[in-house]
């Protein structure tokens, strides 16, 4: 799938790899992309790719990924202005790491992990993804009935991409019993979407980051990091945010990848 020309949408736009990828897209050239983010830095986030790229192709779009009206503005907006949005990754996601299980040393009483805390994760980090991945495949499939056309056949080309941003973390980690739960979602999710989008052309996949060099990892404390995240890294570095952004980039553009695809550095925790 080529991505130049292409009309593009990521949330979680005003950092991390949701910045990065947005910054790639941009230098392969993209018509247009939309970046979404909860805050103003998007803006600004924005205005730095079109500054690298010399070129008005970065959109901000400041709200909630888990507002449904939100979303379709969004979608609207870029469609009218730009046309049919093909290239989904949908990368915004939140944190509230804490154990499942506490024991108060004193009482002897157990805590469980609080279900608002949950709640919230599986919000931001699983459900909105899927929804914005969905909305992108309902607009492609309403424009496709539109031309006449039934099931896709591969001399239209790939009609559109989709690529959740995933984790290492799917696969289990202590403290991430909310955060891993929707990265693991999000395999099912790819699965059973990409059976049903290739009806209308578009493929979906996954990409399981390893520990990057984000705010969300860097909040983690350098002492954390350099004590139980770097010595288990066979690179022995964080991983940098342009590192994935290439990785997306190529899962977009070789149609002949699909599924999930890990980027983790050689991170292999010890038992």
């Amino acid at each position: 799938m080529e991505i130049k020309d292409r009309v593009a949408l990521v949330t979680g736009g005003a950092s991390g790899i949701g910045r990065a990828v947005s910054f790639e897209l941009a230098k392969r050239g993209v018509k247009a992309i939309a970046m979404v983010d909860l805050t103003e830095d998007v803006k600004i986030a924005a205005e730095q790719v079109n500054n690298e790229v010399d070129a008005p192709v970065a959109i901000p779009f400041q709200g909630n990924v888990t507002d449904e009206e939100f979303r379709k503005e969004v979608f609207a907006k870029m469609e009218k202005d730009h046309g049919m949005v093909s290239i989904c990754v949908p990368a915004a996601g939140i944190t509230r790491d804490s154990l499942a299980i506490k024991v108060d040393k004193e009482t002897k009483k157990a805590s469980i992990y609080p279900i608002e805390n949950f709640k919230l994760v599986v919000d931001v980090n699983l459900i909105a993804p899927i929804y914005w991945a969905m909305q992108m495949i309902a607009n492609i499939a309403e424009d496709r009935a539109k031309e006449g056309l039934k099931k896709w056949h591969p001399d239209e080309g790939v009609r559109g991409t989709v690529v959740f941003i995933g984790s290492i973390s799917s696969q289990g980690n202590k403290g991430q019993v909310s955060y891993a739960s929707t990265k693991a979602g999000l395999e099912g999710a790819a699965a059973t979407l990409t059976k049903e989008a290739i009806f209308h052309g578009i493929r979906c996949g996954v990409i399981h980051p390893g520990f990057t060099d984000t705010p969300m990892v860097r909040a983690m404390g350098d002492e954390y990091i350099d004590k139980y995240v770097l010595p288990e890294t066979q690179l022995g570095r964080l991983i940098r945010p342009t590192e994935i952004a290439d990785a997306i980039c190529f899962m977009i553009a070789n149609s002949a990848v699909s599924g999930s695809l890990w980027a983790d550095a050689g991170w292999h925790p010890s038992p």
